[in-house]
């Protein structure tokens, strides 16, 4: 599936054929972290089926194997890792055992066991175990990784933000603080590797059902945030795969810095 995969390294624009002593790239290698469950499982399935080699980290190495199991029963290439992306430590050795890699998507997150209530009640150490994931995770898990793609002159980087920032969900105010800061983090990053022909972007889902069980959500709340988007249905992992996918590919490499927003009409930006 080749319209999914890098261009060749380089700023300028790739030719359609490679060179007759250029090497054709074989499939390149796309990170996703917290790939075990949820939209990163759903990332990971999808990636692997439009040609990518997935490398699947998640804190839970027993899911990641999981995860990679299926994407080898569908005829894939993945492998798993356990990784903990708050760790130094442990973000550098998974960039060790990887290799260079072409693509990043930096989608783990701790979200599913917050519980939701009033910012006085938020204790400081859940605060910083929130924004240790969500945006230092993030942070290591690039530098990490793009310096091996500085020196092949291409990269993508794609952060999985969140719609809340667009609302100001209340209830969640360490969870959006976290993800809001995802969006200067792209916007400052994607300046900064630019020159060298690393992309950097983020994408904000909506409120997404997944098999990921949440205490903090019913059944009729679901169908009332539904309600309230412009095209009325519940959002599923499947409308936020191809985002990702295409904000990796070639067709995108004239965009970064940018945050696109998927949420079926909910928030508009």
């Amino acid at each position: 599936m080749t319209a999914d995969r890098p261009a060749p390294p380089a700023n300028q624009p790739a030719p359609d054929q490679p060179a007759p002593d250029q090497a054709v790239p074989g499939p390149p290698v796309v990170v996703v972290t917290g790939a075990g469950q949820g939209l990163g499982r759903a990332f990971a399935l999808d990636l692997a089926r439009r040609g990518w080699q997935v490398a699947a980290a998640d804190l839970d190495g027993d899911r990641a194997a999981k995860v990679a199991a299926e994407i080898a029963a569908a005829g894939g290439t993945a492998r798993a890792f356990t990784c903990d992306v708050a760790d130094p430590a442990q973000v550098t050795e998974l960039a060790a055992q990887l290799g260079p890699v072409t693509g990043l998507v930096n989608n783990a997150a701790i979200f599913s066991t917050l519980r939701m209530g009033p910012f006085e009640d938020i204790d400081p150490q859940t605060w910083d175990r929130v924004l240790r994931v969500n945006v230092t995770g993030a942070f290591l898990m690039c530098r990490a990784l793009i310096p091996a793609m500085r020196n092949a002159g291409y990269g993508k980087v794609v952060t999985i933000s969140s719609a809340t920032i667009h609302t100001g969900r209340p209830g969640y105010l360490h969870y959006v603080t976290s993800k809001a800061a995802l969006i200067g983090f792209t916007r400052a990053l994607a300046a900064e590797v630019g020159p060298a022909g690393i992309r950097v972007n983020a994408v904000t889902p909506g409120s997404t059902a997944t098999e990921v069980e949440r205490e903090t959500i019913t059944p009729e709340q679901r169908q009332a945030m539904a309600a309230a988007t412009a095209l009325r249905r519940i959002q599923v992992p499947a409308d936020l795969t191809g985002a990702v996918a295409f904000l990796l590919s070639p067709d995108s490499d004239f965009i970064t810095g940018q945050t696109l927003n998927v949420d079926g009409g909910f928030a508009y930006h």
